[in-house]
C-alpha cells in the first residue's frame, strides 16, 4: 500500500508510537521526533491492559499474547486484618513492555531523538515543523503526541496548561524475590487495595526487568495517593535530591532524601502491614503530581493533539494509555474513510475524540471526589 502521504509525529512515547505504527499500517510514511536524547524505556511503572491497547496492537500486527500478568481477583485489605475479595479478571502490564513492543515495530531510521520542536507553520496543502537544532521537515499531517508539557499544545493553545489536582501519586517497583514470602502471597497476581480517610494505595504484579513474565522475575507495582498543598508543600515534594525543582514528577532514584524518609515514616503510621512491607522493600520510589487537563479543540487544520497533550484523565480511570491508543486507531480509520483527505478526515475525527477525552476527564475527577478517594481536605490520618 502506498498512499504517498507523510506524517510528522512530535513525541516518541506511547501516544506517538501508537500513532506512528497505525499510520504506517494504512500506508503513510511516518517520522517520529522525540525531544529526549536518552532511551525512554526506563520510564513509568504499571499499566492496566485495556481493550483499546490490544486492538491497536492487532491493527499494527504486533504480537501481544504475552504482554502482561493476569490478576483474577481484587483484594481490599481492612485495618483489622481481614480481606474483602472480589472476582475481577484483568491483565496488568508495564509501561516498559508497551513501549518496547511498539518501539521494536517502528523503524529506527524514522525515530529521531534529541529533536525539540520550536515552531510549526501550515497552509491548506502542508505543515512544517521547526526544531531547535535549526532543521525543519514538511508533511501532510502533524501529530502533537508530546505529552503533559506539549510544545504543540503550547503553540496552538498557549493558555491551556495542566492544573494540579491537589494530590500526588507516590510510586514504586519491587522485584518479586525482594519481598517477604508472606506479603508476596497476598500481593501476587491480584489487584490489592487499601483505602482509608482521604487516601488509598494499590498494587499489582507487572512484567519484570527485560519484560520477563517468569514467576519470581516479575515486579510488584504500587501507587499511593497523598494530599499536598500546591503553594506550601508541593514545591518541596517536586524538588529532587540535587535541588532541582521539577515541573510535575520526580523519576526513580531522584527523590529528595527527606521526602523519601517522610513518605516511609507516614507509611508506618497509616498503612496496613502488607503495604508497609511493600514500601519498605522499595529501593527507588518516585512521585508524580496528579493533573487535570482538557482542551476545547484537538484538530487545527493539518495538526492534531493526541494522548496527554490533549486530555489528562486522572489515573483512577486506568485510561490514559488506552485513550492514546483510541486516538490513534480512530485517526487512522478516519484517514482511510476519507481517502487520506487530511482536512476532512480530521474534522470528522475530532468530535468523538473530544467527547472521549471530556468523558474520561470528568470521570477521573468524579472518582477523585467520591468518599473513597476524597482528596484536598486533610492529609494526615489521626
Amino acid at each position: 500500500m502506498n498512499v504517498n502521504r507523510q506524517a510528522i509525529v512530535i513525541g516518541g512515547s506511547l501516544a506517538g508510537l501508537f500513532t506512528g505504527v497505525l499510520l504506517r499500517a494504512i500506508g503513510w510514511q511516518v517520522d517520529i521526533y522525540e525531544r529526549t536524547k536518552r532511551n525512554l524505556s526506563s520510564r513509568g511503572g504499571g499499566v492496566v491492559l485495556q481493550p483499546d491497547v490490544v486492538e491497536a496492537f492487532n491493527l499494527a500486527g504486533i504480537p501481544h499474547q504475552d504482554l502482561g500478568v493476569v490478576a483474577s481477583e481484587r483484594y481490599y485489605l481492612q485495618r483489622n486484618g481481614s480481606i474483602q475479595a472480589m472476582p475481577m479478571r484483568q491483565t496488568l502490564t508495564s509501561w516498559n513492555s508497551l513501549y518496547n513492543s511498539l518501539r521494536r515495530h517502528f523503524p529506527d531510521e524514522h525515530y529521531h531523538q534529541g529533536k525539540s520542536l520550536t515552531n510549526l507553520q501550515q497552509n491548506d496543502k502542508q505543515v512544517t515543523a521547526f526544531f531547535a537544532d535549526g532543521t525543519q521537515t514538511t508533511g501532510d499531517l502533524l501529530v502533537g503526541a508530546d505529552g503533559v508539557t506539549s510544545t504543540v499544545r503550547h503553540i496552538l493553545l498557549p493558555t491551556y496548561d495542566p492544573m494540579y489536582a491537589g494530590y500526588v501519586g507516590f510510586r514504586g517497583l519491587v522485584n518479586e524475590g525482594e519481598l517477604d514470602p508472606e506479603t508476596a502471597a497476598i500481593m501476587t497476581e491480584r489487584f490489592v487495595f487499601y483505602q482509608f480517610r482521604n487516601s488509598h494505595i494499590l498494587q499489582y504484579v507487572i512484567p519484570g526487568e527485560n519484560e520477563s513474565l517468569v514467576p519470581g522475575e516479575r515486579r510488584f507495582n504500587w501507587v499511593w495517593y497523598v494530599n499536598y498543598d500546591e503553594a506550601t508543600e508541593l514545591p518541596r515534594v517536586l524538588t529532587d535530591k540535587n535541588g532541582k525543582r521539577r515541573d510535575y514528577s520526580i523519576p526513580p532514584g531522584m527523590m529528595a532524601n527527606d521526602i523519601d524518609l517522610e513518605m516511609r515514616q507516614y507509611a508506618e503510621r497509616v498503612l496496613v502491614p502488607p503495604f508497609q512491607k511493600l514500601i519498605a522493600a522499595t529501593k527507588e520510589p518516585f512521585v508524580q503530581a496528579i493533573l487535570d487537563l482538557g482542551v476545547p479543540n484537538m484538530a487545527f487544520e493539518r495538526v492534531v493533539l493526541v494522548g496527554d497533550a490533549a486530555f489528562i484523565p486522572r489515573p483512577h480511570t486506568a485510561a490514559s494509555v488506552s485513550k492514546a491508543a483510541q486516538n490513534a486507531i480512530t485517526l487512522a480509520d478516519a484517514l482511510v474513510e476519507y481517502d487520506h483527505d487530511v482536512l476532512n478526515a480530521l474534522n470528522a475525527w475530532e468530535l468523538d475524540q473530544l467527547n472521549l477525552g471530556m468523558h474520561l476527564w470528568k470521570r477521573g475527577q468524579g472518582l477523585g471526589e467520591t468518599s473513597q478517594f476524597l482528596y484536598g481536605k486533610q492529609r494526615w490520618e489521626k
